[in-house]
């Protein structure tokens, strides 16, 4: 387990940049939003933590097509699966690699973003904290798409048309809490404890169903 989190977590980190990639790619939302809203910053800190979960939820997406794709051309993907390795413990070490590699990065790099949009000190923490909650289930949702379109060589474009949908709940319950945590006219306990809820049941479903789109695929 750790070996395979080990290779998992230093190709995350080489392959394609990893989370410099990520991270660029978020500061290159945040910072585009800013020019289409205008100068007001009123405007911004309405909707700053709408721009950084959208931002961190398209920077997630980058890497998720080559979650299996190596392993499914190189052949490892067949070797876990004639050594009779549990498949579901497999996805959950490369996703929490993933994760490290690219989601922790973002989260780390919100509290800097959430500047460029006029966020006030109460509204990055609980941006950075609904994010540090969230991410992990989008990697893990991320995986499902990763698993069904693992057989397809550009299978990027349907990765996002699947994941997407699937990752709305948790856009809103992060959004509503970090919102709240700040407007103080809508309880910011609720969503948080609705957002953890998704990233629990994420840690459930996510590797079995992914798990069971790879032994299809292996088929």
């Amino acid at each position: 387990m750790k070996s395979l989190f080990l290779k998992e977590f230093q190709l995350g980190v080489r392959v394609g940049g990893g989370a410099l990639i990520g991270v660029l790619f978020f500061l290159a939302v945040v910072t585009v939003f800013p020019f289409g809203v205008g100068p007001d910053l009123k405007m911004l800190a309405r909707i700053g933590a709408a721009v950084l979960w959208i931002g961190a939820l398209l920077a997630t997406l980058l890497g998720l097509d080559r979650l299996f794709q190596t392993d499914r051309e190189d052949g490892t993907l067949d070797l876990y699966l004639m050594a009779g390795r549990p498949m579901e413990l497999v996805v959950l070490i490369k996703c929490a690699a993933h994760w490290c590699a690219t989601g922790l990065p973002l989260v780390v790099a919100a509290p800097v973003l959430s500047l460029f949009v006029n966020l006030e000190p109460v509204a990055i923490g609980a941006v950075t904290l609904t994010l540090l909650i969230g991410t992990p289930a989008l990697t893990l949702i991320g995986a499902i798409g990763a698993g069904v379109t693992v057989t397809l060589r550009r299978g990027g474009v349907l990765l996002s048309i699947l994941v997407i949908p699937l990752a709305i709940p948790t856009l809103i319950f992060g959004v509503s809490a970090a919102t709240a945590a700040v407007s103080q006219v809508a309880p910011f306990k609720a969503p948080l404890l609705f957002l953890c809820a998704i990233t629990l049941m994420s840690f459930v479903i996510g590797p079995f169903a992914a798990a069971t789109a790879l032994r299809n695929a292996g088929d």
